[in-house]
């Protein structure tokens, strides 16, 4: 089965409509992260192995359940009032989205935190992305 790949969401959609949000009140800061495939391999890049030739694309695929279940664990951090979370899935092209996240929060520091907590636990627990080399 092929997976095709999804169309990307609109930041400043997501901003309107989190700023509409009963939450917004709360909210001093909005961070966003958007995670891209890139040229260079992972173990190039976080090991140093420069035998890796570059990466010609990526499939990548994701577990909804677990994605939902890191979301509400970022919910219990303090200060944090709103995420919302979009992932690709298929084959993926140099270039291509892979995730969008949205954090909104009370104060810088837990919203950064709460990004790199979230972002961090999407990527190890929760997505599958084998890189493709030609």
């Amino acid at each position: 089965m092929t997976i095709n790949k999804k169309t990307p969401p609109s930041m400043d959609e997501w901003l309107r409509e989190a700023k509409a949000d009963s939450s917004a009140e709360k909210i001093g800061m909005y961070l966003t992260h958007n995670g891209t495939v890139r040229q260079t391999a992972k173990a190039t890049v976080r090991e140093g192995n420069m035998d890796i030739p570059e990466v010609t694309g990526m499939y990548f695929s994701y577990d909804e359940k677990k994605v939902n279940a890191a979301i509400e664990e970022t919910y219990k951090m303090d200060g944090i009032y709103y995420i919302r979370v979009w992932l690709n899935e298929g084959h993926l092209s140099v270039c291509d989205d892979i995730m969008y996240v949205l954090i909104g929060g009370d104060i810088r520091p837990h919203v950064i935190d709460a990004l790199q907590s979230l972002v961090g636990t999407i990527k190890r627990e929760c997505v599958v992305e084998n890189e493709k080399y030609e």
